[in-house]
């Protein structure tokens, strides 16, 4: 008696079928939450973007206030003298000298040294809302712009020792910078606002 063996190739009714594709359920199933997956990365990186965008507009407004309030800071320190006052339609510096006058204005005249003739004035420009520097030497004028859209227009006063505003121009005064400034709306930032003070006297009082 022979024993057939059969071979691997045959087929019985019994055996598996073949892979079957995705079902169109499947497919739809899997596409949204693909969709879903995208639309979540997309969010978080733009998402990264606006802040970093914000921050670095902070940092800079932070860069800009320490070094430009520090050379103001270390020039009426220094100086031989300071006024406060306001800058005429002809950029001219007109101080406060009326008697009882407040030390208040949009203006400050610093002489670096004995020398009249050489000075530097900071005011601010009402005309276009900027924030400007000037220095006066022997060998021309020095102008620059440090900061634009400005909104307070009295940003220097003179103050005692208590924080009161003076009404004449003393020695020993306290020279108190208020500066405000915005900056516009931008690509996915918003308009910000941004107010700076400081105060500062002369070292070497006379």
């Amino acid at each position: 008696m022979k024993l057939r063996i059969p071979s691997l190739g045959s087929r019985r009714s019994g055996s598996s079928k073949p892979n079957k594709g995705f079902t169109l359920p499947e497919i739809l199933i899997a596409l949204t939450i693909f969709m879903l997956l995208l639309a979540g990365i997309i969010a978080a990186n733009l998402f990264g973007l606006r802040m970093f965008q914000v921050n670095q507009t902070k940092l800079s407004a932070t860069e800009w206030s320490r070094r430009s309030f520090g050379k103001i800071t270390a020039e009426i320190q220094s100086c031989s003298a300071v006024l406060v006052g306001n800058m005429t339609t002809n950029n001219d510096f007109e101080p406060l000298s009326l008697p009882g006058e407040r030390q208040e204005g949009n203006a400050l005249l610093i002489y670096p040294t004995t020398d009249t003739n050489s000075f530097i004035t900071y005011f601010v420009d009402a005309s276009d809302e900027t924030f400007r520097r000037t220095e006066q030497l022997p060998s021309g004028t020095n102008a620059y712009i440090l900061a634009d859209s400005v909104t307070n227009i009295t940003i220097f006063s003179a103050q005692d020792f208590s924080g009161n505003v003076l009404t004449n121009s003393l020695n020993n005064q306290i020279i108190h910078v208020t500066l405000e400034f915005y900056q516009p709306e931008r690509f996915m930032i918003g308009p910000d606002h941004y107010r700076l003070e400081t105060s500062v006297s002369r070292r070497a009082v006379q």
